[in-house]
């Protein structure tokens, strides 16, 4: 059921004004154009005038269970022209019980009969007008309102889902790693484990975060960089630079690590001997601006850009969030591929 405009203070504040304005309109011609006393003046005005606000009362119940639409004139010219007729019934009755013996007044009363009904079928066809306009503006609302939600749900729920795809893909590589490493070298499978452990704990306490700091991720970045080291020996070198503005900028939680992975995979696999990762979180027109970089063999590996499940569902993750389609772009350069992330910050 919609909210009545009588629950809005400027609606109500607007109803009496024009109640206060008719009755003083009514006042004014009573007394100074026709002539009468003071006592029938005032018993008219306001008796009149007040069973005309009940009967816009009425209209504005009866609209609110029952909403005609704006283009059906007949129904809505009918239901004023009803509660007009009702409203001169009602107003006429009780007028001629307490005015009925003034005969100059009884006379007026029969021949302003149908200026009376004009006035007060004009009144109650704009409080109709009104109150259709008010109902429908509320529906429009509700159901703007609705997509709204069902757009932030569907926005959480492909969020949440491309979170849970990530996970089980760098989930796999790890514990293929232990498997490899619990004949080679017990002690290093076993810090795996309790790296691993730790990691996944701390993605685990971050889902419930939609937004952190960059520190925290840089934190929970060096978490999984131990695992990937422990992977791949000295042949990782990670190189992690962040300028001191950007340290409390805010990124979406667990965005940084499919990235890096991606570079590790081109910079890693396909290369031999060291193989260094760089990360470079500098301010770009105020905003957070992350680039990784990785080396690649242009022989046996020629990165495409948005390469991989990795940063084509950052990129979408990106778009749900902020709704831009650049914030992620990628780049190759004297056999170095570059990945940048632009992440917009909410500026006061």
């Amino acid at each position: 059921m919609p909210a009545s405009p009588l629950a809005t203070k400027r609606f109500v504040f607007s109803l009496v004004t024009g109640w206060i304005v008719l009755v003083l309109v009514q006042v004014f011609f009573l007394s100074f154009y026709f002539g009468f006393q003071m006592k029938v003046v005032i018993v008219d005005s306001v008796l009149s005038n007040f069973l005309l606000l009940l009967a816009s009362l009425l209209i504005l119940n009866i609209t609110r269970y029952y909403l005609p639409s704006t283009y059906q004139y007949t129904s809505v010219i009918a239901s004023c022209l009803l509660i007009t007729g009702l409203w001169l019934f009602v107003s006429n009755t009780f007028l001629k019980i307490f005015l009925g013996d003034n005969e100059a007044y009884a006379s007026f009363l029969r021949t302003s009969l149908v200026v009376r009904a004009g006035v007060a079928f004009l009144v109650l066809t704009i409080v109709t007008i009104a109150a259709i306009l008010w109902y429908n503006w509320l529906e429009k609302q509700k159901v703007e309102q609705r997509r709204t939600d069902a757009d932030r749900l569907s926005r959480e729920a492909e969020l949440f889902k491309l979170r849970q795809q990530l996970q089980p893909h760098f989930l796999f590589n790890s514990l293929n790693s232990i498997n490899a490493l619990i004949g080679l070298n017990p002690q290093q499978a076993r810090k795996m484990v309790q790296q691993l452990s730790d990691f996944l704990r701390g993605t685990l306490k971050k889902e419930e975060s939609q937004l952190i700091s960059l520190t925290e991720e840089i934190n929970y970045l060096n978490l999984y960089l131990e695992i990937e080291k422990v992977r791949f020996g000295n042949r990782l070198i990670t190189s992690i630079t962040m300028e001191e503005q950007t340290r409390e900028m805010k990124l979406p939680t667990l965005l940084l690590q499919p990235v890096v992975e991606n570079a590790i995979k081109f910079g890693l696999y396909d290369t031999i001997g060291e193989t260094l990762i760089k990360i470079e979180c500098v301010t770009d027109q105020g905003d957070l601006c992350i680039m990784v970089s990785n080396p690649f063999d242009p022989e046996t590996s020629l990165p495409k850009t948005g390469t991989g499940f990795g940063l084509s569902s950052i990129k979408r993750r990106l778009y749900l969030l902020y709704a831009r389609n650049d914030l992620l772009t990628t780049k190759t350069k004297d056999n170095i591929y570059y990945t940048i992330v632009k992440i917009p910050q909410q500026h006061e």
